[in-house]
């Protein structure tokens, strides 16, 4: 297609304002796409079919069709332009430096945010040293979320919107990943909203051998919305909403009665978890970043795509990313990008499991040569092969109640009494009321190294004794005898329980 080059505007240059300037190399590339349409000829014709060997520069798309696709991309580009405060000459030429301010200037600059938002966007020295983090130490990154929400913002916002959530909560997914869709933490959080696998299957995401909905933008970002509305309902204020999806209710909970009742997140911040303490001045500055970015020359990498350059279509069979790369002719890393919601680089093709994320170029190639295409996928008729699932243990914290013990926490939990004794140090089975215990869900039971020792039961006078094996608890024990744990304890009365030893002979029942 046409285009116009900056250098007739080059004299212009000299006397107008770069913004203006580059407002105009846009409006007539615009009207240039849309002057096109007369001379557009209406379609091509097609091959019936493409076997393995034809060539792929065989696909064709139809060219008036293409052509209201750019005119349609102009027109979102120049409305982009608009909208933007673009930067001016003295601005880019501040690329590369990076300009610090007074503790005076940021409060002014949290004071005048903090009257458009909801939130309560405090300045203080905590909040300006992770200012700094994102501003000077963190460029990089800042650059490429800056870039990065111009294709994910716009879906943000619809979604908050129709939640009725403050719009400023797209920030947190910059704090939480970096705006990348597949990122996962140690701790095995993962996608945009770093989603718990328990926490993601709880807020309705699917997680299975060919999907993972916590890294599908859409449906990740409905998500947590439901998870955000609720724990404002839970608290009445954002700070603490904030606060419990990054480290659970429980442990606000437990903030505010160790704060003797305080409920705002400076008042509990002390009694907070470590990682919890930066979560809210985090979120307090990327609201700063995004909105004095200029101000401290960060310039925003460009995203690879915009929103409005992508779509979708629906696949009616299993297609690979290599065969979709290989057919269009394009980069398999970006057909991945686009789809980051399939674990196997495979889509499946079932159900809900069948939507593809093209460039829009790309999708008219795609529907404009689908019957050709669907021949050469039957023709290939190869499943692609699936990676097994890997569920990554989620750490639980659990509160001793009144009445616990080692054997019920572990039925509840899925795990064994020896699992929770190692995640915990535990040389015993004493338990005490309020105790913390580190749980792994999900996580799989080990296998037993050996045969285990055949269990010794004797009868002598009125009494029937058990002798203790290693690794036994009194629950286990109840258990496999199939008696009461009340019982077990009352024929025992005065043996030390959390001190038993291989060899020791417990009563369980009577003669």
């Amino acid at each position: 297609m046409m285009s116009v080059n900056k250098k007739i505007f080059e004299p212009l240059a000299l006397r107008l304002p770069y913004p203006i300037v580059l407002n105009m190399i846009r409006k007539v590339n615009f009207l240039v796409c849309l002057t096109a349409f007369p001379i557009v000829t209406m379609g091509t014709s097609l091959p019936d079919s493409l076997s393995t060997a034809d060539s792929l520069l065989l696909l064709k798309d139809d060219a008036y069709a293409a052509q209201l696709d750019s005119a349609i991309h102009c027109y979102y580009e120049e409305l982009i332009a608009l909208s933007q405060d673009l930067y001016s000459i003295d601005d880019l030429a501040m690329e590369g430096s990076n300009p610090t301010f007074t503790a005076e200037e940021y409060a002014t600059r949290l004071e005048l945010l903090d009257k458009t938002t909801p939130f309560d966007l405090t300045y203080n020295s905590t909040v300006e040293a992770f200012i700094h983090l994102y501003v000077s130490k963190k460029r990089s990154l800042s650059a490429h979320c800056l870039g990065q929400s111009d294709y994910y913002f716009p879906l943000f916002e619809e979604t908050l919107d129709k939640h009725n959530l403050p719009l400023e909560l797209k920030y947190l997914a910059v704090v939480e990943s970096g705006l990348n869709p597949t990122v996962k933490s140690r701790a095995g959080a993962t996608g945009l909203w770093q989603f718990m696998y328990g926490t993601g299957k709880h807020f309705g995401l699917a997680i299975n051998s060919y999907v993972d909905e916590r890294c599908d933008p859409i449906k990740s970002t409905e998500a947590a919305c439901k998870y955000l509305a609720y724990l404002y309902d839970m608290f009445g204020d954002w700070d603490l909403a904030l606060a419990a999806y990054n480290c659970g209710e429980g442990r606000v909970t437990k903030a505010i009665r160790k704060s003797g009742g305080k409920n705002t997140y400076w008042e509990i911040y002390p009694y907070l978890p470590k990682e919890t303490r930066g979560y809210v001045p985090a979120f307090i500055a990327v609201n700063y970043l995004f909105a004095y970015a200029k101000e401290h020359a960060i310039v925003p990498v460009p995203a690879e795509l915009p929103s409005y350059a992508v779509d979708s279509i629906h696949l009616n069979q299993a297609t690979s990313f290599a065969q979709i790369a290989t057919i269009l002719e394009m980069d398999e890393e970006l057909v991945a990008n686009l789809n980051p919601i399939y674990r196997a680089k495979v889509i499946p093709g079932y159900g809900d499991y069948n939507v593809l994320y093209l460039p829009k170029d790309k999708l008219g190639l795609w529907v404009n040569n689908i019957s050709a295409i669907e021949t050469r996928l039957d023709e290939e008729s190869v499943k692609p092969e699936v990676a097994p699932v890997v569920v990554e243990p989620q750490v639980i914290y659990y509160t001793v109640r009144s009445g616990d013990y080692l054997g019920k926490i572990a039925e509840r939990n899925s795990c064994s009494v020896r699992q929770i004794q190692q995640w915990n140090n535990m040389s015993g089975t004493s338990l005490r009321v309020g105790q913390k215990l580190v749980l792994h869900a999900n996580s799989v039971q080990p296998q037993k190294p050996s045969t285990p020792t055949p269990a010794v039961i004797e009868k002598s006078g009125n009494n029937i004794y058990y002798s203790v094996r290693s690794g036994d608890t009194l629950w286990d024990i109840a258990k496999d005898r199939g008696i009461s744990l009340e019982d077990l304890k009352r024929w025992n009365a005065g043996v030390n329980f959390n001190n038993m030893k291989p060899g020791q002979k417990l009563i369980i029942g009577k003669g």
